[in-house]
């Protein structure tokens, strides 16, 4: 089809465009207010997007997380491929939770949703939700194969012609521990397509549109210049580097190699170390998300998420890696080893002349609880920490900032009514965010107490652990993060016994600094120390600074030599 003369005004299409997005929008929050579990209705650990009928990947949710941004296409493909387009009917609802087709691991869900107007396709639809259970051992590293992690399904309908599937259903009521939750959130995805395709098909009919290819590709060219000509800023060359992250139980490295030519940019993985019999490894769709991520994030493009970002960045890694592993690798907490492309790559092209440059980040923790509630019933729930934001120029981090996924904190109030655990304390720690001209964020502590009666087993997903958040320019590493039971330090990313009464205390890290420390603002310092983000012992050890708050005074005093 000739794109050339598509008719799109500028005006026009950025009304056009922000509308689509604005639909995507609307229908991620109707699987968020029809969701049974805590970790969609809470946490946004979740994803809807559009494609047009050639399966291009035009819009998605704001509130999407990156994992699945660059996953949709490859899934609707794999879709078609076993269900192709002239075999599907209007009311046809396909899905997967294939970790090689879909976005990972076995908690994910992937739902698709042609729309039809009279007998013709004329867009996809997909949503995508993290599970609160799937059977097996459940969402952690302890599986050692594939099959030990959970119920995989293959691309099947959930709905055929408006019916519902019901042998899926009993194969969810069978095998996992919540069904009620686990079988809400699957039809919660099913009516957010639903959603999905009545609102595109009163779009299309609003705008006298017979289809959306046209401006499917208006919305993806003009994004893919925007990136091309981030991209172009850069400095042309070849830049590499690699860092060591905790396995099992020796180190992994991870390695990376960039190629700027022009306003293209080529990633490749290669020297990355091979995968390992433990569910951490990351299939090639989460490693490309969020390679994707990662340079959207360093240009600074604002530009909404849609293939054409994506067109300029082509990313490789070496099948059987770490990086791109392959069956039957255990895949369930991916994210411990893919999150780490993020800063993987800020630290390869930090020399390539992006202003977007952050120190390391806290990223995400991640406890699966399983027992049962003081009630009796049977209790499976995520909860989520996070370190401190990563400090950029100019900007101290965050502190609790989850980097690089955006998931949300499940409350207090809910994760106490949901588990039936007692929130003990909540809070910041002090001088835990990496000294630099910028500070790093602030890592917290939360303490939670198993107060249900029953014992509760806790799989931890904990990183930081060895390897700290670096820092950027002369930055210093935040904090590393640590996990006591009963004021126990306990041995990571393994599964923990909570009896009744005891305590688990989870210390998340610092983000790292920005330049040198002894470059900051003494008044900055001050004010760290007034609000209790440094101790004023801090504030002489790492930045050489002395404070007074009874005369609110800060004096900059280099250390002795040590």
């Amino acid at each position: 089809m000739n794109h050339a003369n598509a008719p799109f005004d500028p005006v026009s299409l950025k009304i056009m465009w922000d509308r689509l997005v604005s639909l995507t929008d609307e229908c991620l929050e109707a699987m968020v207010r029809a969701s049974f579990s805590t970790t969609v209705r809470e946490c946004y650990d979740l994803s809807v997007t559009v494609m047009d009928r050639q399966g291009y990947f035009m819009a998605q949710g704001s509130q999407s997380i990156p994992s699945f941004t660059g996953s949709t296409p490859a899934s609707l493909k794999h879709m078609l491929d076993r269900f192709p387009p002239e075999t599907l009917v209007p009311g046809d609802v396909l899905c997967t939770n294939d970790p090689w087709m879909g976005t990972g691991h076995v908690f994910d869900l992937t739902v698709m949703r042609p729309v039809f107007r009279g007998d013709e396709i004329v867009a996809y639809t997909m949503s995508i939700s993290h599970l609160p259970d799937i059977g097996g051992v459940g969402y952690g590293t302890a599986g050692s194969e594939i099959y030990q992690e959970g119920l995989r399904l293959p691309v099947c309908k959930l709905v055929e012609a408006g019916t519902v599937n019901e042998t899926v259903l009993e194969l969810l009521r069978y095998n996992t521990r919540v069904p009620e939750q686990v079988i809400g959130d699957f039809m919660a995805n099913v009516n957010c397509n639903q959603i999905a395709g009545r609102e595109l098909l009163a779009y299309t009919g609003e705008y006298d549109l017979d289809q959306l290819d046209d401006l499917s590709w208006a919305i993806r060219d003009q994004s893919e210049q925007a990136m091309r000509t981030k991209i172009r800023a850069l400095r042309d060359g070849v830049y590499e580097h690699s860092i060591k992250i905790e396995g099992f139980p020796d180190p992994i490295t991870l390695a990376c190699r960039i190629e700027i030519a022009g306003d293209s940019m080529h990633i490749d993985y290669a020297g990355t170390d091979a995968s390992v019999p433990r569910g951490i490894n990351a299939p090639y769709c989460f490693t490309n998300s969020y390679s994707l991520y990662a340079v959207k994030c360093l240009v600074g493009l604002t530009t909404p998420n849609n293939q054409g970002v994506m067109a300029p960045i082509s990313v490789a890694a070496p099948e059987g890696s770490c990086l791109n592993t392959l069956p039957p690798s255990p895949t369930g907490a991916r994210h411990l080893t893919g999150y780490f492309c993020m800063p993987l790559i800020f630290g390869t092209l930090a020399d390539a002349g992006s202003e977007q440059l952050q120190a390391d980040s806290g990223m995400l923790n991640v406890f699966n609880m399983q027992g049962r509630h003081k009630d009796g019933r049977p209790v499976t729930a995520l909860y989520f920490s996070s370190g401190g934001f990563g400090a950029l120029d100019g900007h101290d981090g965050w502190p609790n900032t989850a980097l690089p996924a955006n998931v949300a904190i499940v409350p207090a109030e809910v994760w106490e009514n949901v588990t039936g655990m007692e929130v003990v304390r909540k809070g910041l720690r002090p001088d835990t965010g990496g000294p630099g001209t910028a500070r790093g964020g602030l890592g917290g502590e939360t303490v939670l107490r198993n107060a249900t009666g029953y014992p509760m087993t806790v799989f931890g997903m904990e990183c930081r652990t060895v390897f700290p958040p670096v820092g950027m320019l002369g930055g210093c590493p935040g904090e590393f993060r640590e996990t006591r039971i009963n004021g126990e330090p306990v041995v990571y990313r393994s599964s923990y016994r909570l009896e009744p009464g005891d305590v688990i205390e989870l210390l998340e890290c610092g983000g790292g600094g920005y330049g040198d420390p002894y470059d900051r603002d003494p008044a900055k310092v001050l004010e760290d120390v007034r609000h209790g983000f440094v101790t004023r012992d801090g504030a002489l050890r790492d930045y050489g600074v002395t404070v007074d708050l009874d005369s609110m005074a800060a004096e900059r005093v280099r250390p002795a030599a040590e």
